[in-house]
Parts: structure tokens; C-alpha cells; sequence
């Protein structure tokens, strides 16, 4: 995998280190099992349990922007 500064893949999609580390502080804090807060959506805006995850700003998929704090990556195609 490509090295980047702000995000990281470990398989299953482009993550942002600097949301993930607030949210696992925010975790630590209110520990609510993921079986309460996922599964079958009973409201119309479910919530992953992964809040920092990438999406491609550019249609060419070579620039990573974090929906949470909007911090963007310049990436090379692999």
C-alpha cells in the first residue's frame, strides 16, 4: 500500500489519522456497545462506526478529502 501523511488504507478503505485518533478519544469516553448503534437502521441516517473514512475528491481518484474535517491528500494511482 502507499504511504500517505494523513490517511492509510489497511484494506477496506482510506482512513484520516487525525479524525480517527479524536474519535478514539471520544470512544474511550461513552462506551455504548456497536451492536446498539449498528445493524438493521432503524432511522434514515444510519451512523458507521467508522466516521473517518476517505472519499475521493476527483473523479481520476487521485486526491483523498476527509468528509469529517475536510483535510485533503495528493495521491498517486498504484
Amino acid at each position: 500500500m502507499t504511504e500517505l501523511n494523513d490517511f492509510y488504507n489497511e484494506g477496506f478503505g482510506w482512513i484520516c489519522r487525525h479524525c480517527e485518533r479524536e474519535l478514539e478519544r471520544d470512544d474511550d469516553q461513552e462506551s455504548v456497545s456497536r451492536l446498539m448503534t449498528e445493524g438493521e437502521a432503524e432511522s434514515k441516517t444510519p451512523e458507521l462506526s467508522n466516521r473517518a473514512l476517505a472519499q475521493w475528491a476527483d473523479a481520476a481518484q487521485t486526491v483523498l478529502v476527509c468528509p469529517r474535517c475536510g483535510i485533503t491528500e495528493e495521491t498517486s494511482k498504484y
